[in-house]
């Protein structure tokens, strides 16, 4: 997994929402750390600091509940 990707996707996460020990949570979605908003605006913060578009497929809770899964999804989209 590429750091930093990573780090930039923790650091994104906690300036949408303080406090939060994302690099360890795997529950982001399922565990209500964000509600709809927060995840609206970090998929745009994500699109718009990665240069991609997630699309309708990928919006799914497991793609989004874990920094590693986050990560997964972007390294596959800027492959795509």
């Amino acid at each position: 997994m590429n750091n930093a990707i990573k780090d930039k996707v923790i650091e994104i996460l906690s300036s949408i929402k303080s406090g939060v020990d994302f690099a360890n949570e795997d529950q982001i979605v399922t565990g209500g750390i964000l509600d709809s908003i927060d995840i609206t605006e970090f998929i745009t913060a994500l699109e718009e600091e990665f240069d991609i578009e997630i699309g309708m497929e990928y919006m799914e809770n497991e793609n989004f509940d874990s920094v590693d899964a986050i990560c997964e999804m972007v390294e596959e989209l800027q492959e795509a």
